[in-house]
């Protein structure tokens, strides 16, 4: 078998055995000659719409990529994450001390010029009403000609200076027969001022009445201070004076003060930032080199220790680490001569029991074989005997077996077999035992061939194991074995319905001499090592040995080996639990 087989058709052109295709290579260079001999012809409609669609596809992809590698970044670095919320609470914390100071500043400049224009605009109006005192025009152009001289004279801001615009125009509450010009200095006139300031100033001629609003000036739309006021004109009756003062010179001092908090605020968040890197990374660093000598320890070098300077508390952490290191190092070499012995001791009383046991075994086959001439009692036992011998020998090869494993000197056959004929041949083995029990057993599998590179006999072994304790523990009810194949992998499922297991057992069914219901006999002679072995047989062929279990509802077993011996096994073709089936 090929390590990778492609399912599909190939072009030549794409397998290199053949001349390309004419029409896809110019599809592909986005050039398309006329194939009837008709010439070359420019890319069309659906052309542009591919191309665009193949750059936003690249997009789309590009843009994944990015995300994806920010989240694992994200993910697995604690240095940037601290980084990244200390530099984002920062720039909350700037944002909000710069929006108070912001406004502070706004009011504080808004105040400022509203107390100085209500000064400046009592002082003008003062001194033109001492004008108009004494003024001696009496009619209606010399009192024009002086309404006019006023407003070039006094109230008028000089032409370069567009801080102030002036209008004069009659009040509302103005009976006298005497009609003057409606005046304004600049670009201004009446349409800036309020109706509402137009009555309030006419409700109260004797106070100054002042009113922020929005004025117009040159096209430039600025906040502005008006400060309304009336004088008394001889003969003519009261006027309006009303002073409008943009705030173009606070609106710049603003947008100034706004650009440098700006600037301020980014310069302080990236200062913070990068004072955040260099504490945490003190603190990271040394973590970062004690979850890599815990690596190094947990991959066997026993022998690896952090290194220790100074006298804080990470180098508190170090010390500690290291006293656990050693002492970790410790009791595993205890551990590893005890298991050492341990493994020793039943191999070697293994092979010592294998003489004797062969001398007992054939003196219990002359006695089981002349049973029927001994008393009925003492041919009972000798029938007892002989089925306690079997289980024995049958525990001792398993330990046997253990002790292979445990040594290291387990070894795999391996060659392409056929996963399904094998469970078949398992079912057709145990069928004496599921007839007893009452258990049907079906196989469910697929029509493609579910071959894999294997030790047969391991293998065998394995499914033997599994098949019989799901008729053991299946109470009579049917037994299901399914069969999959798929993603480099083979998989074989054995379910029943039986007992199941309780939460946590699944964890527990492949321990050594364990079993679920302690009280329940063993009626086939298992001997509580047949799954520990199983699970060593599935992991020598880099395989997955599971269990999946539920009380009342009956238990799974999963055994999943690669197609491909030495490979490495990435999934499993059928799923564990029966709800994932759904």
């Amino acid at each position: 078998m090929s390590g990778n087989a492609d399912v599909g058709v190939r072009t030549p052109a794409e397998s290199g055995e053949g001349p390309a295709d004419p029409a896809r290579t110019a599809r592909r260079l986005d050039l398309r000659p006329d194939l009837d001999g008709g010439g070359p012809s420019l890319d069309g409609e659906e052309g542009v719409r591919a191309r665009a669609a193949d750059l936003a596809a690249a997009l789309v992809g590009g843009v994944r990529r990015l995300a994806s590698a920010g989240r694992a970044r994200w993910r697995h670095s604690l240095q940037l994450r601290v980084v990244t919320t200390t530099m984002a609470l920062g720039l909350v914390v700037v944002s909000l001390l710069g929006g108070v100071l912001h406004e502070q500043i706004a009011n504080g400049l808004e105040r400022d010029r509203i107390e100085s224009a209500e000064y400046e605009a009592l002082a003008l109006t003062g001194q033109a009403q001492t004008t108009w005192r004494n003024s001696a025009s009496t009619s209606v152009d010399a009192l024009n000609q002086a309404a006019n001289d006023i407003m070039q004279r006094i109230l008028a801001a000089p032409e370069e200076d567009p801080s102030r615009y002036v209008v004069m125009t009659r009040s509302q509450n103005n009976d006298s027969d005497i009609v003057l010009v409606e005046l304004r200095s600049g670009a201004l006139d009446l349409s800036a001022v309020s109706e509402d300031l137009q009555r309030a100033v006419s409700a109260s001629p004797d106070r100054q009445q002042v009113q922020m609003s929005e004025v117009t000036v040159r096209g430039e739309t600025l906040p502005a201070v008006i400060v309304g006021s009336v004088v008394e004109v001889p003969d003519a009756g009261p006027y309006d004076l009303y002073f409008i003062y943009p705030m173009k010179q606070e609106v710049a001092t603003m947008e100034l003060i706004s650009s440098s908090f700006l600037l301020a605020g980014v310069i302080l968040t990236l200062l913070v930032g990068a004072v955040a890197w260099v504490v945490t990374r003190q603190v990271v660093a040394p973590v970062r080199r004690a979850a890599e000598v815990a690596q190094r320890l947990s991959a066997g070098k026993l022998n690896q220790r952090m290194p220790t300077r100074g006298e804080d508390d990470l180098a508190l952490l170090a010390t500690s680490f290291n006293a656990m290191a050693d002492s970790l190092q410790s009791q595993i070499r205890q551990l590893e001569g005890l298991s050492a012995v341990q493994q020793r001791f039943v191999s070697d009383v293994s092979h010592e029991l294998r003489t004797p046991l062969t001398t007992i075994r054939m003196a219990v086959d002359l006695i089981h074989e002349a049973r029927t001439d001994f008393d009925p009692t003492v041919a009972r036992s000798a029938e007892l005997l002989a089925g306690e011998l079997d289980r024995f020998e049958a525990l001792l090869s398993d330990l046997l077996e253990i002790s292979r494993f445990d040594a290291g000197a387990a070894a795999l056959d391996v060659e392409p077999v056929d996963i399904a004929g094998t469970v078949r041949k398992v079912v057709e083995a145990a069928r004496p035992l599921a007839e007893r029990r009452g258990s049907r057993v079906t196989v469910h599998a697929p029509a493609a061939v579910a071959e894999a590179e294997v030790d047969e006999r391991r293998v065998e072994r394995i499914l033997r194991n599994l098949v019989v304790n799901a008729i053991e523990h299946g109470e009579g009810k049917p037994i299901d074995i399914h069969v999959g194949v798929g993603g480099d992998a083979v998989a074989v499922v054995v379910e029943d319905h039986g007992v199941g297991l309780r939460p946590g057992e699944a964890a527990n069914v492949f321990t050594r001499f364990w079993r679920a219901d302690p009280a329940r006999a063993r009626t086939t002679g298992g001997t509580g090592l047949g799954l520990s072995i199983s699970l060593e047989d599935a992991r020598l062929h880099n395989g997955w040995l599971q269990a999946w279990g539920k009380r009342g509802v009956g238990s799974r077993f999963r055994l999943t080996l690669p197609q491909r011996a030495g490979e490495t096994l990435h999934g499993s073709p059928l799923s564990l639990s029966p709800t994932e089936d759904r």
